[in-house]
Order: C-alpha cells, then structure tokens, then sequence
C-alpha cells in the first residue's frame, strides 16, 4: 500500500484515469486539481476552476479522456483535454437544488447524476445541437440522492437516497441505444421503471455497488449495516448488522467479496457465499506508514483540539486514515478473482492506494485476505497466518 499527502485539507472526492498515472482530486472547494505521478510523488499539472460552488462528485471515463464533475451550484460539466487544455462543457441538468454524486455509464454514451431535487439526472450528448441534455427520473424518489451505480449491461441503475430507500431504475435512453433484453432483475425496462426497492429503517442508504456480474447489489445505510440482494433467488436480500460506525461507500472486490469504508477510517472486508452466508472477515492491519509529506502545524493543532487532548500522540487513530473515507476501484484493477487494487481519500486529505491479494481456501473453511506487503487480516476464526500457504 502507498500513503500519501495532499495538504490539509479535506479531499472531498477523486477519480482515475484511465492509466492511473493522473488522479482528479476536489480539496473540498469549487476547483478540481489534477496531477501527475512522477517518480513515486504527485505534481500538480491542472486545475479546473468553472464551478461556482463545492464540488460533490468527481468521475473520470473509463476508456476516455472526459471527466465529469458536478457542485453545490447546481450544475455539472463534462470536460475534454484539447491541446493541453481541460475545456468545459455545461450539462443542462433542470434542477434546483444541489448536485450530490454522478457517475459514467460503462459504455460511456451516458452518465447519471443525484441532486437534492428528489431526482436523477441521466445525461447524454445530442450530436444534433452539440450540447448535453438530460431526463429525469422521479417516481417513489422521495429525498436526496446520495449514492449511483450502474449494472455492467449499461442500463440498470442503483441509487441510493436519504428517504432510507435502496432502489434499481432502468436507465434506457431510446435515441441513443438499442432496445435491451430482460435481466435478473427484470424484463420490461421503459425509461425510469423501478425494478426493485428496498427501505431500511436504520438511515440513509450511503453507498450502493453491483457485482461484476451483475447478479448482486450491495448497499451500506447509517446504521451500520451492510445489505445485498440477490437477483438470482427472487431478489431476496441479506443483511449483517456491524459494530462499527456507519459505512459510507462500499465496493466488490470481485464476485464475494466486498470493502466497505466510512467513519471508522480504515476499510472492512466482507465475504457473501450462498446461501445467505454474509461474514465479516475483519479490518485491516493497524500497522501505520509515514505519509510523504510533513503535516503542518495547522494539522497538528487540529489534531489536538479533535480530542480534546494536550499530546499529539494521544490523537492519532491507529489506522493510516485519520478521518473518515471513500472509495474508488482502481481502473486497470478490474474483478480478478485474487487480486484488487482501489484507492481511497478522507477528511484527513490523504491518498492511500491500497494493493490487496485474495485466496480462498474453502476446504478448511476459512477465508485468508493478505496485502501484498504481508500483512495479513485476521480470519473470523480468530487465527493468524504468518505464510500463505496453507499447513
């Protein structure tokens, strides 16, 4: 894994491209500063400055170099490099209260975005007119919008909300696609169908994710539970409910495993097999490494006051992060079955690029998760293996 430090302040969202050689992070304001790695550091190269207020949502296309972005300000745009210049382009988004979240389709003809309006916004380019239109998807929305994701055959969408709803829409826009075939998950998809819901009692739906495959959608809420729903078997849904602090992204590793990540600054591993056998399969090492970049005194002040304490080292959480995080799988990382690399960046305005080997070893029932630099999570047999070879 890598730590590394881009100043004081918080990192409010990031996104890849496409190589991972540039990172598009927002330092929580209205701009969006892109950089280079060169030789293991970050310089920065651009910074995007059109938004009038604090960026919500940044994402990078997969297989393109456009990245979208939407603010507080109510508007989003879709930028292009041309001649070594990010050039904007206004998205009309007809909604009046602030964007949340907005995410590329997998074909990338096509991207959704979540407002406070009690809407999503799925946008798309009209040759025709040279510009980005947008529809909307309204029905059973019944507050903001904080989560997006799509289902890898490009028209299903996942949101989730803070009306404690998880729902899946089809996201099918005729004048720019084929008609789609049935799924899992349903068989008539007109434009905004929900194809499925799910409330949950415990708070806002922070995070939702599907599997490579498709088959299955987890979310995480504000209650500290983690859900998935499995198409396969009628849509039925598994819960396990966590002791720790509430979630607020959640990612598939590949197809049975998931991270999950929020207030606890540091990530949680889960294993989902059927049947209906959800686990936690713990936390990552507590070893820390040394972020490269000194904190400021402004940092260490604020560590202090975070605590209430008089001495630096009573207010470091023995985890890399210090505050709470997010999530974004790492674009060439793909759903190896034994191997997945994301990244995440918090409040503490840190970078960690996390590079994380899978082996599951179903004939002595236990499941062992290493990083690459051999530290290993503790199984929920409560065992430690020194070596990664079963014996």
């Amino acid at each position: 894994m890598s730590l590394y430090s881009f100043g004081i302040e918080p990192i409010s969202c990031h996104a890849w491209n496409k190589d991972q050689t540039q990172i598009a992070v927002s330092p929580n304001n209205h701009m969006v500063h892109i950089y280079q790695r060169a030789e293991n550091r970050w310089k920065k190269i651009h910074e995007l400055t059109e938004h009038s207020g604090r960026i919500t949502g940044i994402d990078w296309a997969p297989n393109s170099n456009c990245i979208v972005t939407c603010a507080v300000d109510r508007n989003a745009y879709v930028w292009t490099l041309k001649d070594g210049v990010w050039k904007p382009t206004l998205v009309l988004l007809r909604i009046n209260r602030a964007a949340t979240c907005v995410k590329w389709s997998p074909h990338e003809n096509k991207f959704a975005l979540g407002s406070g309006s009690k809407i999503i916004s799925i946008c798309y380019f009209e040759k025709e007119n040279d510009w980005w239109l947008s529809k909307h998807i309204k029905k059973a929305i019944r507050s903001t919008v904080l989560s997006l994701d799509w289902h890898p055959n490009n028209v299903l969408l996942a949101a989730g909300s803070s009306d404690f709803q998880c729902r899946i829409f089809s996201a099918y826009i005729k004048e720019i696609e084929d008609k789609p075939g049935p799924t899992l998950w349903g068989s008539k998809m007109p434009f905004g169908e929900i194809l499925f819901e799910k409330g949950e009692r415990g708070g806002w739906i922070h995070g939702v994710c599907f599997s490579p495959s498709g088959q299955y959608l987890a979310w995480v809420s504000h209650n500290s539970t983690l859900s998935i729903a499995d198409a396969a078997k009628g849509k039925a849904i598994t819960q396990l409910t966590t002791k720790f602090l509430p979630f607020l992204s959640v990612l598939f590793l590949n197809e049975n495993q998931l991270v999950a990540a929020g207030h606890d600054s540091c990530p949680y591993l889960f294993s989902y097999t059927e049947p209906d056998n959800l686990q936690s399969l713990g936390e990552t090492s507590s070893q820390k490494q040394n972020v490269k970049g000194s904190l400021s005194a402004m940092q260490h002040f604020r560590n202090l006051d975070k605590r209430a304490t008089k001495e630096d080292k009573d207010s470091k959480l023995d985890t890399l992060h210090q505050n709470s995080i997010r999530w974004k799988l790492l674009p060439e990382a793909g759903c190896d079955l034994k191997m997945a690399k994301f990244s995440s960046t918090g409040v503490d305005g840190a970078l960690v690029i996390w590079d994380v080997q899978v082996k599951v070893w179903r004939e002595l029932g236990v499941i062992c998760i290493f990083f690459l630099n051999g530290d290993p999570y503790k199984t929920r047999t409560g065992h430690n293996f020194d070596k990664q070879e079963p014996g």
